[in-house]
């Protein structure tokens, strides 16, 4: 198993974490260690460590558990670049949602979006991930989170 080297804060106020979820079932391969965290729509994501923000999609109004919806047009999200070359995503976030924008310095626990239900998506969450570049096919894969707070997160096998 190959950890984050970086310490991450949570993405989201603790009070409105209720459960963390890292399910199997839709999260395998490169996506193993993704987090999903059930909360309404349009409550505030933060930063989980400082950095530099590489990627900012917030243009879709659509979601669904559909099959179109695996198309990445209908996802919105927000990638941002960690030392030791680590980037965290927030994904699934309402339309025009960010807070931020591509090229900005932002800092841990600073305000970068609000949660959604755009893209492939039951409900609306957070799926958080920090992820590693590497040469496989897809070009990276996620890692485990080391975060600085304790939080129980409910693992989901197939």
């Amino acid at each position: 198993m190959v950890s984050t080297k970086n310490i991450y804060s949570l993405p989201l106020n603790k009070e409105d974490i209720k459960i963390a979820v890292s399910d199997e079932r839709a999260h395998f391969g490169h996506m193993k260690y993704a987090i999903d965290f059930p909360i309404p729509e349009g409550t505030k994501i933060f930063a989980a460590k400082s950095g530099t923000v590489i990627t900012v999609k917030q243009d879709s109004k659509e979601g669904g558990y559909q099959k179109k919806y695996e198309n990445p047009k209908y996802l919105n999200f927000v990638s941002i670049m960690h030392a030791s070359g680590e980037i965290s995503e927030y994904c699934h976030l309402k339309y025009n949602g960010a807070r931020i924008k591509v090229g900005d310095k932002v800092n841990a626990k600073q305000l970068i979006g609000l949660s959604g239900n755009t893209g492939y998506s039951t409900e609306s969450h957070l799926h958080f991930h920090v992820a590693k570049l590497n040469k496989s096919k897809i070009g990276w894969k996620t890692l485990k989170i080391k975060f600085n707070e304790k939080i129980k997160i409910i693992r989901i096998e197939k």
